[in-house]
């Protein structure tokens, strides 16, 4: 498994560390009865503890119950955001770059994303396209 991973440190009256963190991007491809298949697996990412899994498989969704948990949508907007609870939610359309507090670094997130946000954690949330999104608050 590849793994790149860097620390940044934000400036602030305490200083912060934000970690960033790549983990495997690979494809693969395999023939089944002459025929060939190609599937991509799934991309994780992690930057000031916002875990982001770029195109995760369905069946992980359905573990979680993704589609049963409630909806939430926004316009192109920009606000600040502090999570009083751990937020684990699934964009089903949307581009946003999440700003955290106290780190230089920027989470994009988009459609198709995975993404948890930690509790406490405050930060600035910059939509460019709509967001449509699946969320849950634990």
């Amino acid at each position: 498994m590849n793994m790149l991973s860097m620390a940044c440190v934000g400036s602030s009256v305490s200083s912060s560390i934000c970690g960033v963190g790549i983990i495997n991007a690979n494809r693969f491809s395999t023939r089944r009865r002459g025929v060939r298949i190609q599937a991509e697996k799934s991309m994780a990412t992690e930057i000031a503890g916002v875990k982001v899994i770029k195109n995760p498989p369905e069946s992980k969704l359905t573990d979680l119950g993704v589609r049963s948990w409630p909806k939430w949508g926004c316009p192109p907007s920009k606000f600040p955001w502090t999570y009083s609870a751990k937020e684990t939610c699934y964009l089903l359309k949307g581009k946003v770059k999440v700003y955290p507090d106290g780190c230089d670094e920027v989470v994009e997130i988009g459609a198709g994303d995975l993404v948890e946000f930690p509790k406490g954690m405050s930060c600035t949330w910059d939509v460019s396209e709509q967001v449509d999104k699946h969320y849950n608050f634990e």
